[in-house]
């Protein structure tokens, strides 16, 4: 009897630690999210995308740019003071083009300056949430990502130069239909590219930034760094608040039986 009351107390413990773990660290990112907004006089928004711990028993989950997260974020947005500046801290593979854009449009109509704080990476929807900010705040080795649709698993410019090679009778109707969907996505998305960047950027720039974001020219996971960016005509501050990197620290990435990084300050 007594084994098995210990049992069933350990099994308690097992369960309740990673809640009471889980509910520190939240309290430990609130007070440090607090602190920032204190320091920069602003509005402090997180969306930080890392592999999570579903549960006590250890299942690991991948997160993405959802329309939950832009609900979240068009709230935040909407219940902060026009005159209040906003920092949004974005680490994040991608997503949802519609929450990405929605996101978006939110941060370009917010009077304030909105300032969009990359410490590791905002890939592809990421970026078109960056792009969308007064300012981009990146660490020096931080990279942003082309922002060309996809369709399925396979990107929309490539789909349209595959069918372009072949006449018409050629192709079946599956690939007639997925090139004309491939067609409209990327129109759109420059369009809205166009839309966001045009009253921030000179044509030339904005020319050049659609073209060679949205057109193909990099595989959709190539890493738009600092000297990319640079030449590009996209304008980055490197100046990173400390916090932010604690912050970062408080979204520890689980790990599976010994951690593959180690290091001594």
């Amino acid at each position: 009897m007594k084994l098995t009351y210990v049992l069933w107390i350990i099994l308690i413990i097992l369960f309740i630690l990673p809640v009471i773990r889980n509910k520190l660290l939240i309290y430990q990112r609130i007070k440090l999210i607090k602190k920032l907004e204190k320091e920069r006089n602003s509005r402090v928004i997180t969306m930080i995308h890392r592999q999570e711990i579903l549960s006590f028993i250890g299942i690991p989950f991948t997160r993405f740019i959802n329309i939950e997260d832009s609900e979240q974020i068009l709230r935040a947005i909407r219940s902060t003071p026009d005159e209040k500046p906003i920092d949004i801290l974005l680490h994040t593979p991608g997503g949802l083009v519609l929450a990405a854009e929605q996101i978006a449009m939110a941060i370009k109509k917010h009077p304030a300056p909105v300032r969009v704080i990359v410490p590791h990476y905002a890939m592809s929807g990421g970026t078109l949430i960056a792009l969308a900010a007064d300012e981009i705040i990146m660490d020096k080795n931080a990279v942003l990502g082309p922002v060309d649709p996809q369709i399925g698993q396979y990107p929309a410019v490539s789909i349209l130069k595959t069918a372009s090679t072949k006449n018409k009778d050629e192709l079946d109707d599956e690939t007639l239909i997925l090139a004309d969907v491939a067609s409209k996505a990327v129109h759109q998305l420059q369009n809205f590219l166009y839309l966001l960047l045009e009253d921030r950027m000179e044509k030339e720039v904005v020319n050049r930034v659609v073209k060679n974001l949205s057109s193909g020219k990099f595989t959709h996971d190539f890493p738009l760094n600092l000297d990319v960016l640079e030449e590009l005509g996209i304008e980055v501050n490197t100046e990173l608040p400390d916090e932010i990197y604690d912050l970062m620290e408080l979204y520890p990435q689980p790990g599976w039986g010994r951690p593959s990084v180690y290091y001594v300050n």
